[in-house]
């Protein structure tokens, strides 16, 4: 009968162990952070502005490549509700790690990706960007208040949908 309590304790401080460290972040930016600026050029060969430059809205920070089909899918679903949306206090910005232009353009054309600054990080993960946000844990998304912290991280569409309303 002890041996049985003592097991029970251990399963239980080792369950209550795991169940802490899922709560730790999982890589990358967290909520609360204030997102590195950067500029870059957009896919049409134009310099964009800095983060810091698109003061007064709240950003919606994509990162995403076409080789990676939840990023690729997250990003266009979250391009559509914005376009969706009668709402214009939101701006995407849509970067894209492929290492190659071409298959950056047929992506954003078969995706219908209609976005003011939308861009292609040509270095893929050797890229300072990609360093900068600490996404070698994988890509995601960053909803940043008009100052540049983070005030969502990983948002879904369905998430979107109901901060836009």
């Amino acid at each position: 009968m002890r041996h049985v309590k003592w097991i029970f304790v251990v399963l239980l401080i080792s369950s209550l162990t795991s169940f802490v460290s899922k709560d730790k972040p999982s890589g990358g930016l967290n909520v609360g952070d204030m997102a590195p600026d950067f500029i870059q050029s957009m896919s049409d060969g134009q310099q964009a502005d800095k983060l810091s430059g698109m003061k007064g809205k709240y950003l919606l920070l994509s990162f995403w490549a076409s080789y990676d089909a939840q990023s690729r899918m997250q990003n266009a679903s979250l391009n559509h509700v914005l376009r969706e949306s009668a709402q214009d206090n939101v701006e995407m910005v849509s970067v894209s790690f492929d290492e190659y232009r071409s298959v950056f353009e047929e992506t954003v054309r078969k995706d219908r990706i209609v976005t003011p600054v939308c861009f292609v990080e040509t270095e893929g993960e050797n890229s300072e960007l990609y360093k900068e946000f600490r996404l070698s844990r994988g890509f995601t998304n960053y909803l940043l208040d008009d100052a540049g912290v983070i005030v969502a991280k990983n948002i879904s569409a369905t998430e979107l949908s109901a901060y836009l309303d």
